[in-house]
């Protein structure tokens, strides 16, 4: 459901909040252990020129409350301190409601949160405008600072078209009393290496099978049947996706490497001994027995965090998913942009650096949800929170390396209506007779959406000439 939130007061302590700003920028960087920063853009000592009457500008975000709370807070310390512009906020429970709304009216708010995939589809309406520009003119680095696979994710046409802001891989939660890896290597188990960071496909089966006990009624792990859920395996085990990185025409499943792969993982991840049954499925979902102790494993990104925390007698970590072949996951992306139609670009601009600065970037960061895009951010911290779970935090920057982008599809809701059947008979039919069949019509199903009039060219009758 959307919600506007309250408007911060404006204008008329803008050299108050300047200092109050200083001092909280240094405050987080001895907490951080580094050096004073510049202050950033907007806080500088205010001129003695007249301000203009102020623009109305709005900023959409979408998470939880405790997430939107912290933006409220960062949109209210820009409009204490930028007299151009006064800034309202909208917000979404999720992405997906808030990509709905823009699909319904045309239309985004002059700065905005957005997702990595949603952004060929807002390129090809023009609605972004690109931000790389603004962003050296204010003198933001977003180079080295920043995970190379979060600028890429929003890098089209070289030019960066929104600024990174989050990017967390896929990793494993597991509840470590169902999962003791120093019990398992008692008993000879195989176990990940002391740090407990990664691990190999045979080591993850081994806590699955060690996690599910039917006299306690627990089971390993369950996969969910989309395409995400099922690509870090895929990519793990050597297989690929698309069959083209960039301009895909087709997936790849029945691709000998692709079937390959999905021979090694699928008897694992459809094992009846180890994943959850219809009936459970029916009751809970697999989240919900995670939280109540039943479920040993669950693929998930870091906004997964605060709600697991709030799970009374929940004991639980995290660690990469499983190495096969090679280590690999996919990634959530988020990153904010600029509305190619705002009526203020210079405050829109500043305002986006206001948010994406590493003293903004900590307070949301805070909250748990997000894997900060700033290196910097993600290995203080005001990220890793040590004391709280999960305890090997740095599961998350660390597999930021093994990140496989997706291709940027203007077609991704399509894309996975389409093979939803497929992919579910591929997780959870009870008889996997022909793998090689399901695997050519998932492909093709991809085709229909992915490549529809090269298929239907070859599908019609050759031309022929007229005598």
């Amino acid at each position: 459901m959307q919600r506007r939130a309250r408007r911060a007061p404006g204008s008329g302590r803008r050299l108050l909040a300047a200092v109050v700003l200083a001092a909280l920028v240094a405050t987080a960087c001895q907490a951080e252990g580094g050096p004073e920063p510049d202050p950033p853009p907007g806080s500088a000592e205010p001129t003695t020129a007249s301000p203009t009457p102020d623009t109305e500008l709005t900023f959409a975000v979408f998470g939880t409350g405790r997430e939107v709370d912290a933006y409220e807070s960062l949109v209210s310390v820009y409009n204490s301190l930028y007299d151009r512009a006064e800034m309202s906020i909208e917000s979404y429970d999720s992405r997906r409601e808030f990509i709905a709304a823009v699909r319904t009216t045309g239309q985004v708010p002059d700065v905005f949160l957005t997702a990595g995939r949603d952004l060929a589809w807002l390129q090809e309406r023009q609605l972004v405008q690109p931000v790389d520009n603004l962003l050296i003119e204010r003198g933001v680095d977003f180079g080295d600072l920043y995970s190379r696979d979060a600028v890429l994710a929003f890098s089209n046409e070289g030019r960066l078209q929104c600024m990174p802001v989050g990017i967390s891989p896929m990793v494993i939660y597991y509840n470590t009393e169902l999962v003791d890896f120093d019990r398992m290597e008692q008993r000879g188990l195989p176990v990940p290496e002391e740090e407990r960071l990664t691990w190999s496909f045979e080591e993850f089966v081994a806590a699955l099978e060690y996690a599910s006990r039917p006299r306690r009624g627990t089971r390993g792990i369950q996969v969910e049947p989309t395409l995400e859920a099922l690509s870090p395996f895929i990519y793990a085990a050597g297989g690929e996706i698309y069959d083209d990185p960039s301009d895909p025409t087709s997936l790849s499943f029945s691709d000998d490497a692709t079937r390959a792969a999905l021979e090694t993982v699928l008897p694992v991840l459809r094992d009846p001994r180890l994943t959850l049954s219809d009936e459970q499925l029916e009751r809970r979902s697999p989240l919900e027995w995670f939280q109540a102790g039943k479920l040993a494993m669950l693929p998930g990104y870091r906004d997964l965090t605060p709600t697991l925390r709030e799970q009374p007698g929940l004991r639980f970590d995290t660690i990469a998913m499983p190495s096969i072949e090679r280590s690999a996951t996919v990634g959530d992306i988020s990153g904010m942009c600029v509305s190619a139609e705002t009526d203020n670009l210079t405050a829109a601009a500043d305002f986006l650096v206001h948010m994406t600065s590493p003293v903004s970037v900590r307070r949301v960061a805070a909250e748990g949800y997000l894997v900060p895009a700033n290196l910097e951010v993600a290995v203080g911290p005001g990220f890793r929170q040590p004391g709280l779970a999960p305890a090997h935090a740095a599961v998350f920057t660390n597999a930021l390396r093994t990140i496989v982008l997706p291709p940027q599809l203007t077609s991704k809701e399509a894309l996975e209506e389409a093979l939803s059947e497929s992919l579910d008979q591929l997780l959870t039919a009870p008889v996997l007779a022909d793998l090689e069949g399901l695997t050519a019509r998932i492909d093709e199903r991809s085709r229909e959406v992915l490549d529809p009039e090269g298929l239907a060219e070859e599908e019609s009758p050759a031309e022929t000439e007229s005598p």
